[in-house]
């Protein structure tokens, strides 16, 4: 049989990010390869031998490259598969002695795992082999000198050689990648949907505003160089390859070097980037470095809100283009909302003229541009879909927004909202100035500000000192969640100015109907907590981490009033969450307490409030269990008793579910076993529409004082809570 030629052509398939085909497709045309079919993340083309390494070495955009050995339909089970497999002459691709990998990408009815399948595919490589007179290969998954790739999809089977080895997308350059980088193949795309080659070929400049380690930057350093992506690369597939010819990779090389050299020399392509963070800046300088290109790019230290444009930057036209944070949870929204707004701002006041591509998973933070965008890109980051904005910023905005910022002075970032946001920040305004005078009074630093007051805004907001608690109530299927996202937005962005408040200190949760103890479960993990003052008592709350902050605030004139009571009483409490009432319990005078709850976490957040008030182990206990079983098997007595249980719980650490409408008879009666003549039970839910059981008043002296537990910031909602005090009769 005799040796293929090098020029005879070659099938192949480069595999790339969704979204990117066409683009692909284009690249390989220029590169001198000829595009075929377009499949999901991937083109089909054909190539002589030097071009497929060309393709290797200055391919932007691809994954990786694949030589096609075999295309074969109909095949479900493994042994269709090792069949087809065995068949191939794998004598002319794997050299005796060298080290084999499978990737194995799909799944049939039959063979239903990746390792399975790449089990296969490597058995019907050794079958061949070894029936040729060839020694078996040794596998190495981690760094083989051929790497084999199977694709098995709809019954349609797809074998062929890796000539790209390690993804082509990892270049070499990025050490520490950070936080959910942007893979570099990726960023070439936008810059490439940016049209910037043929800017840097015009000589434009580029600027990143928030550059992070530099990727873009980067990426369009190495395109206005003439740099091949790959030319530090030390290694590529092909090059454990049987069929590989040095000659022609030693020729390429050479000529990529020169290239290089000569466009590193002739380029005069502004490049710059801006980022608050000196760490992101050291990595993007060290990246520079590494991709060969330090002496291209400029690196400032500026955080947005303080970006100026550079003095020696005097053209009329350029590409500003970045990819911004876009909140993948719901608590990094008032930043970016304002960073957004910010983007826009400053895109218009330093950059008339510019083209502003933005690069979003999010595009109703993208809408907070001030700018509309003439062309959208829909795109793939990792496993979320985004979408670069290109927006072309009219070239009179500098003089609207005041000539200060054309001369490198700091431009106003304050945005323009719209009439309803304004009126919600009015409502903000107002309702801080009617809860001044009991704020004055009081001394409370952590109150309600706002609860719905505006339809529109379907919002409860929260002041713990200095920071504030948003909590979005989920909108009725009625409402366009589109709009619903819209409103959040400009509430977000009209709130840090009408606060007083660094968004970073603003919080945001979505409050929905709770199914058992969800309301309680974490939903991060930062364990960002801090004090606050309630009156007498110090407790910690935590507005990041769960639904609930550990400080339920309609309840403060409750645990004002049970402080007011308590004075040598023992003191129980039940469903007691953190712990603040009985805090506020023994600082008026209890003698001792039992606080019970089932679970471990807000246990040790009650202890952590005790040990901030002083408060003595010995005398105030928390006991972790069922509150059912535990007044069941109590024998103690108490004087003073605070009982508010859930609306519903369906918790494991439960024997049953509780209801407070269907449970709370027994629960009271239970309770009242454990109070001693004279005392007091005073028990609390809130269940919108409970109503006490019948049954309780012709047992117990009962006397509903809901209407006296509600400070001014909660006037407005008379059924967040019902407060119920009941006595043995006499």
């Amino acid at each position: 049989m005799t040796e293929p030629s090098p020029t005879a052509p070659l099938n192949l398939l480069a595999t790339c990010p969704k979204g990117i085909e066409s683009l692909l497709a284009d690249e390989l045309a220029a590169l001198g390869a000829t595009p075929g079919k377009t499949t999901v993340a991937g083109v089909y083309f054909t190539a002589d031998q030097s071009v497929a390494y060309r393709v290797c070495l200055w391919s932007r955009l691809a994954n990786r490259i694949v030589l096609i050995l075999a295309r074969e339909p109909m095949i479900e089970t493994p042994e269709q598969l090792r069949d087809v497999v065995a068949r191939l002459d794998w004598t002319r691709q794997i050299a005796p002695g060298k080290t084999l990998a499978v990737d194995f990408h799909g799944r049939s009815e039959h063979i239903r795992h990746t390792r399975f399948g790449a089990q296969t595919v490597k058995d019907g490589v050794v079958d061949a082999l070894q029936l040729a007179g060839q020694e078996r290969p040794t596998i190495d998954t981690k760094a083989p000198h051929l790497r084999l790739y199977a694709h098995l999809h709809r019954a349609n089977a797809t074998l062929g050689i890796d000539l790209s080895g390690e993804s082509l997308h990892r270049r070499g350059y990025r050490r520490d990648v950070g936080h959910a980088p942007l893979k570099e193949n990726l960023a070439a795309a936008l810059l490439v949907r940016a049209g910037w080659p043929e800017r840097a070929k015009a000589g434009e400049p580029l600027i990143d505003p928030l550059c992070g380690a530099g990727t873009l930057l980067i990426e369009a350093g190495l395109m206005a160089a003439d740099q091949a992506p790959n030319l530090h690369r030390e290694r590529f597939g092909f090059h454990g390859w049987a069929g590989h010819d040095e000659a022609i990779w030693h020729e390429l090389k050479r000529e990529a070097d020169a290239r290089a050299s000569i466009g590193r020399k002739r380029c005069k392509t502004y490049l710059a980037g801006f980022d608050e963070s000196p760490a992101a800046l050291s990595a993007a300088k060290a990246n520079a470095m590494r991709a060969g290109i330090p002496a291209l790019i400029h690196l400032h230290g500026q955080r947005l809100s303080q970006l100026t444009r550079p003095a020696e930057l005097t053209a009329e036209q350029g590409l500003l283009i970045t990819n911004p944070p876009y909140g993948e949870r719901l608590g990094e929204l008032p930043e970016l909302v304002q960073l957004y707004a910010q983007l826009g701002d400053k895109a218009k006041a330093l950059f008339p003229g510019w083209t502003l591509a933005v690069f979003t998973g999010n595009p109703d933070l993208g809408h907070r541009l001030g700018l509309r965008a003439h062309k959208q890109y829909a795109l793939k980051n990792g496993a979320l879909d985004a979408k670069l904005l290109l927006m072309a910023i009219d070239p009179h905005t500098a003089q609207d927004t005041g000539d200060a910022e054309s001369s490198g002075t700091e431009a106003s970032t304050a945005p323009k909202v719209s009439d309803n946001a304004q009126m919600f920040a009015n409502r903000l305004a107002k309702n801080q100035k009617r809860l001044k005078k009991w704020l004055k009074q009081s001394g409370e630093s952590c109150y309600r500000l706002y609860d719905a007051d505006m339809p529109e805004y379907a919002l409860a907001v929260d002041r713990y000192a200095d920071r504030v608690h948003v909590q979005e109530y989920a909108a009725p299927r009625s409402v366009d969640p589109a709009q619903a996202q819209k409103r959040l937005f400009d509430a977000l962005e009209v709130m840090p100015d009408a606060l007083g408040v660094d968004p970073g200190k603003i919080h945001v949760k979505r409050r929905e109907r709770q199914a058992g103890s969800a309301q309680y479960q974490k939903r991060e993990a930062s364990g960002e907590r801090f004090e606050v003052q309630e009156g007498a008592a110090r407790v910690w709350v935590n507005l990041r981490d769960y639904l609930d902050t550990g400080l339920f605030l309609d309840h403060r004139p409750v645990r004002r009033m049970l402080g007011e009571m308590a004075d040598g009483k023992r003191f129980l409490n039940l469903f007691c969450y953190t712990a603040t009432a009985t805090v506020q319990a023994a600082l008026g005078g209890a003698s001792d307490s039992v606080s019970v709850d089932m679970s471990n976490t807000y246990l040790d957040w009650a202890r952590d409030n005790f040990a901030l008030n002083k408060l003595d182990p010995r005398l105030h206990r928390v006991v972790r269990d069922d509150c059912f079983r535990w007044l069941e098997t109590a024998n103690a007595e108490f004087d003073l008793i605070f009982m508010d249980p859930p609306t519903f719980s369906n918790s494991k650490k439960m024997r049953d579910t509780l209801d407070v409408q269907r449970d709370h008879p027994r629960l009271v009666e239970l309770a009242m076993a454990r109070l001693a003549p004279g005392g007091t039970l005073v028990f609390s839910n809130n269940q919108r529409r409970f109503t006490l059981d019948a049954s309780l008043s012709e047992q117990f002296a009962v006397e509903e004082i809901t209407a006296r537990t509600f400070d001014p910031d909660f006037q407005r909602r008379s059924n967040a809570h019902h407060v119920f005090l009941l006595r043995h009769r006499e």
